[in-house]
């Protein structure tokens, strides 16, 4: 008897260990998002890091109150940036600028008081319009100022300079010149550690990318600081080594695509592999070179 029990035994450990091998992983537990943290750049000029969502920045303009630089991802992040910016200051936040459309800058806008002025290139209100199709509550927060290549924000205490210089991360993109300050606030033209998104289905475009960063190093020489969502505080010296390494990169890509390279044969010669899956399913994007490659043989 006894050793008809251990062999049952062993047939249930067996069989167990073979459930167990079919079964694929647990996914990863969805991490929580750093803590909030308000740091100062400039006078009157603060970067909000942590919380769900990209950076944000906000400036205490004396004469009209909070201006607000991207409004993060969710309602209950820009609610927790409001109360961060209330430790720093009793004025109200009466204008929000949107560098682009995507929804980790833009999906918090309901968090946000309605009626404020909003500033946007404009190409960005119509990225929101298609975006309330799944998040109705957006269609309270369309930008209501909005420019084709760029605009000035006078009379606010200090001068504040909007410009797009063509499609590059999207075809809404916004870069804040602060000239007082020397400090400008980018969006997601800056990203290091990581390849930089290029989004064409938001009429992006690799090579705009790289004329916008020689754009923006041409438009303010004073400019010292760069504030992006997805980087520390930079210097111009990593502006002008980002574009440098960029346009090389579109330069060894142009190249092998007139010489008849397939997008195989290109990703093999930068060493770019197809990685598995990202955590939670989520949609690999193409690299910067498959961007450009994409853009250069497209019909």
């Amino acid at each position: 008897m006894s050793r008809k029990l251990s062999a049952l035994g062993l047939g249930l450990i067996i069989l167990a260990t073979v459930a167990s091998a079919q079964t694929p992983p647990a996914k990863p537990a969805p991490q929580a998002p750093a803590p909030l943290t308000v740091e100062p750049i400039a006078e009157n000029l603060y970067l909000v890091k942590g919380g769900a969502g990209a950076n944000a920045a906000f400036f205490t303009a004396p004469k009209s109150g909070v201006i607000v630089i991207d409004a993060k991802m969710t309602p209950e992040a820009a609610a927790g940036m409001l109360a961060e910016i209330a430790k720093v200051t009793s004025q109200p936040v009466g204008t929000i600028i949107l560098t682009h459309s995507d929804g980790d800058h833009i999906n918090g806008l309901p968090g946000f008081p309605k009626g404020l002025l909003i500033f946007a290139q404009e190409n960005v209100k119509r990225d929101i319009e298609k975006a309330a199709a799944e998040m109705p509550e957006l269609m309270n927060y369309l930008p209501n100022m909005t420019y084709p290549s760029g605009a000035s924000l006078l009379g606010l205490g200090y001068d504040i300079d909007l410009r797009h210089f063509g499609p590059a991360h999207t075809d809404g993109d916004t870069c804040v010149f602060f000239p007082d300050r020397g400090v400008a606030f980018i969006g997601d033209l800056a990203f290091f550690g990581r390849d930089p998104l290029v989004h064409l289905q938001k009429g992006g475009s690799a090579f705009g990318y790289v004329k916008t960063l020689e754009a923006l190093l041409a438009e303010e020489p004073a400019i010292k600081t760069f504030l992006s969502g997805h980087a520390d505080p930079m210097t111009r010296a990593d502006i002008e080594t980002l574009k440098t390494s960029l346009a090389d990169k579109l330069a060894k890509v142009k190249d092998m695509v007139a010489a008849g390279k397939s997008l195989a044969e290109i990703k093999k010669a930068f060493g770019i592999e197809d990685p598995a899956d990202a955590p939670g399913g989520r949609r690999r994007w193409p690299s910067f070179v498959e961007t450009a490659y994409l853009e250069l043989t497209r019909k």
